[in-house]
């Protein structure tokens, strides 16, 4: 006797975040329970050889078989890399302050 699964895919856009539920077959992967989803035709940027996939925030493969109730969650490549972001802002001068106020100097 085949059991069911009931999985979740998700795709986040800037202004919209898309969960769609999906019944699979127990011993489904991740790839199956996209394809079904239908996500791939609603937004044909998504490209499985180049976005990034995850169960519930953790970086996973399109061949990992899912259990009952993983949310499928599908990445968009990131606009600007964070280590980028961060050289920039140092070669612009601009310093990233911990805390606030200034600096206490100390009197000798």
């Amino acid at each position: 006797m085949s059991h069911e699964v009931m999985v979740e895919v998700a795709y986040a856009l800037p202004k919209q975040q898309l969960i769609i539920p999906v019944k699979l077959c127990e011993g489904s992967t991740a790839e199956a329970a996209i394809i079904a989803s239908g996500i791939l035709e609603k937004f044909p940027e998504i490209n499985l050889t180049t976005n990034k996939i995850g169960i519930f925030g953790k970086l996973s493969k399109l061949d990992v078989i899912l259990r009952d109730l993983d949310r499928v969650e599908i990445y968009r490549p990131l606009i600007a890399d964070p280590k980028a972001v961060r050289k920039q802002r140092a070669a612009d001068g601009k310093v990233m302050k911990k805390g606030g106020g200034d600096v206490a100097q100390e009197v000798a």
